[in-house]
């Protein structure tokens, strides 16, 4: 019984050892590369955010005020060729202001502000530079970051991926070659997320409403950006056999 007993764990043994020298054969007779696809395209609609704010004693003039900015500066958006759905509201927010009195150390209350920020969605980009105008000469406190983008995002993501994949495999193909051997098939594919590489345009301005003559139109022109795409692969490498 004994000698049965430590046969059984010779076998069991010599089982476990052959699994892991083969799933090391199989871990050395690997290629793993990483490789990025890239698309450039040129934006073709944008977003920017709008932001009209009141300040009053109290909360309520302060709600007002702000209320009635809010609705010229929608009205001008309007005649500026952007409806209602593409400039909703973002936030919007009643708070008090506080100001710190040094001499006794305590802080007093000033009055209450109320902020309404609204995100503006230009499917034209011809458009952007009339509709910033007309937000501001609407009176926004306020025209923030604007951000590029295309109509053909997803349709260029599938063109960089693609890129991605058949980069990767070239790379493999000239590290097996190096190391004296071939290329295999593809063991696994993992995709990173997207990157989309805007240059920055206008971080946050504050603008005041001016005389349509005192100040030339506004041109917004953006510049050229990148969709990245990286993929994680790992592949067989097949050694040559030896003559």
């Amino acid at each position: 019984m004994k000698s049965f007993i430590l046969l059984f764990f010779a076998i069991c043994f010599f089982s476990l050892s052959s699994g892991l020298s083969y799933a090391a054969q199989q871990e050395e007779n690997q290629i793993v590369v990483s490789a990025t696809g890239r698309v450039s395209v040129n934006p073709d609609m944008a977003e920017f955010g709008v932001l009209v704010k009141s300040v009053a004693k109290n909360a309520d003039q302060a709600a007002i005020r702000t209320a009635e900015k809010y609705r010229v500066v929608q009205q001008a958006l309007r005649a500026a060729g952007i409806p209602a759905v593409d400039t909703p509201t973002a936030s919007y927010v009643v708070a008090p202001q506080w100001e710190w009195v040094q001499p006794e150390r305590r802080r007093e209350l000033k009055g209450y502000a109320a902020q309404h920020l609204v995100v503006v969605k230009v499917r034209h980009l011809a458009l952007i530079g009339k509709a910033i105008d007309a937000a501001v000469r609407a009176g926004a406190d306020e025209v923030q970051q604007i951000i590029f983008s295309s109509s053909r995002h997803e349709e260029l993501r599938r063109e960089a991926l693609a890129a991605a994949v058949l980069n990767a495999r070239a790379d493999a193909e000239i590290i097996a070659k190096a190391a004296g051997g071939r290329l295999g098939g593809v063991i696994e594919l993992t995709v990173g997320q997207p990157v989309y590489r805007p240059v920055p345009s206008m971080d946050m301005i504050a603008m005041h409403a001016a005389a349509p003559e005192a100040v030339p139109p506004t041109e917004i022109t953006p510049a050229e950006q990148d969709i990245r795409v990286t993929v994680s692969s790992r592949w067989r490498f097949l050694r040559t056999a030896v003559k």
